[in-house]
């Protein structure tokens, strides 16, 4: 791509920009800050990816893994922002997911472990992990927030915290395996998916490019499903003292 080309993608943020002022929406400083971020991190990463790479050592590959993993669990506790140990619960559930998925496909031999392979695809295990952990944890909280009646009535039975929130865990693990779900049902009908698409524009066969999505589809069902459930698992008893007791922190909204 040149340099022209890229010059005039600018011309698509634009066009979100006139959107917002037509419409009063007051999201033009949000699209501006974020094309400038966008901007300077992909620029960024694209050297330092270069450079890691070029070295292809597996101390500089956890290293990435790592950054990617912490900034992915910060940015997945805002959220439940507002909720005392979001940050590492979300965190912890996304480098387990990553690990587990990470491990099976270089495991099983599906991918060599080298930065060309492991970086690329941890970064779509992250990334939905990441939207899955947010999901649940905001859906955790309201759902706990919206049962509170039902909740101490369990409780008050003589019912265990676990027992009390069952059903706003079944609800939280299923908002945060929602999208990869509904992703999985219409792919390749309503969407062909970035992987896929980059490889045909780089001349990748069509059925070769399918297979890689495939696969792709596969892994991030796995991540997702093992993120949502260890933040319902654990996140639940965030909500209640060690004596089953609710305790609803207080509420910020999500940014």
């Amino acid at each position: 791509m040149s340099y022209l080309s890229l010059t005039l993608s600018l011309s698509f943020v634009g066009l979100a920009v006139l959107i917002s002022l037509w419409q009063r929406l007051k999201l033009e400083r949000d699209l501006l800050i974020g094309t400038v971020r966008a901007f300077i991190q992909l620029t960024a990463v694209g050297y330092v990816l270069k450079f890691i790479f070029g070295l292809a050592d597996w101390p500089y590959i956890a290293l990435m893994l790592g950054v990617m993993v912490l900034v992915a669990g910060q940015n997945a506790a805002r959220r439940a922002e507002g909720l005392p140990g979001a940050f590492p619960l979300a965190t912890l559930a996304i480098a387990v997911a990553e690990t587990i998925t990470l491990g099976m496909l270089v495991g099983l031999g599906i991918i060599p472990f080298t930065p060309q392979y492991v970086i690329p695809i941890s970064g779509m295990i992250i990334g939905n992990a990441m939207v899955a952990s947010g999901l649940t944890l905001n859906r955790l909280r309201a759902e706990i927030a919206a049962q509170r009646a039902a909740i101490l009535a369990t409780l008050a039975l003589g019912g265990t915290s676990r027992q009390a929130a069952e059903p706003a865990l079944k609800a939280a693990v299923k908002a945060g395996m929602i999208p990869t779900v509904d992703s999985m049902k219409t792919v390749g009908l309503v969407q062909l998916p970035g992987m896929m698409t980059g490889q045909i524009i780089a001349g990748i066969s069509p059925v070769e490019a399918v297979k890689y999505q495939i696969l792709v589809q596969f892994m991030l069902s796995a991540s997702v499903g093992i993120t949502s459930m260890l933040v319902a698992l654990f996140g639940y008893r965030l909500f209640f003292t060690s004596a089953h007791q609710l305790r609803l922190p207080s509420t910020h909204p999500s940014r």
